[in-house]
């Protein structure tokens, strides 16, 4: 793998993702070009980007990045039409920033603008960190994920309910478990 030149890798970078054609978001996952290598991006467990140790402080770059973020079974990957590069993501690429119940939707937001229903194709997962605390998650698109935030996740708890000493939250005709029914008690 090769390395971007010079320190105006972000700059084309973001020129290569402007090359998307029309609206919404770039079919990454068609994309396959021959040019690879590595960038110093790191994508924090809070959501925050960081390239080369300094926090990527313009809002839209980050959401430009977001739109062409891919995760590979190798890795996560920035890629455009003419390269694609190596990012780390410490968790989750993604923070789930809001939740509302719209109809009988779950309606999340991310940190960087998607909004998704959970449901069949976007489903909530509850896993336990070594610290015995949840780490919940919504999925977001082809396999990215949104970590998500306490806040949020304790909205999930007000809403849940209890089925069978397990409790959960339902979403577009899919009930999702966020965990036993007893720690809602503690």
């Amino acid at each position: 793998m090769s390395r971007p030149t010079t320190g105006s890798g972000l700059d084309a970078l973001a020129a290569g993702a402007r090359q998307a054609p029309g609206r919404g978001l770039p079919p990454v996952h068609l994309w396959n070009p021959e040019r690879s290598g590595e960038i110093d991006i790191v994508i924090r467990p809070d959501g925050r980007w960081v390239h080369e140790g300094s926090v990527i402080g313009r809002e839209a770059l980050v959401r430009l990045f977001s739109t062409i973020l891919r995760k590979d079974p190798d890795g996560y990957w920035l890629v455009t039409p003419v390269e694609k590069l190596r990012v780390t993501v410490e968790d989750a690429p993604f923070v789930a920033v809001r939740v509302d119940r719209v109809g009988e939707a779950l309606r999340f937001e991310t940190n960087v603008g998607d909004v998704i229903e959970a449901g069949p194709e976007n489903a909530i997962r509850v896993e336990t960190a070594p610290d015995g605390e949840p780490r919940p998650y919504v999925h977001i698109r082809r396999g990215l994920e949104a970590l998500i935030a306490r806040p949020v996740f304790y909205e999930l708890a007000e809403l849940a309910e209890d089925r069978g000493g397990q409790l959960g939250v339902a979403s577009n005709g899919v009930w999702f478990p966020i965990g036993p029914a007893e720690a809602a008690v503690a």
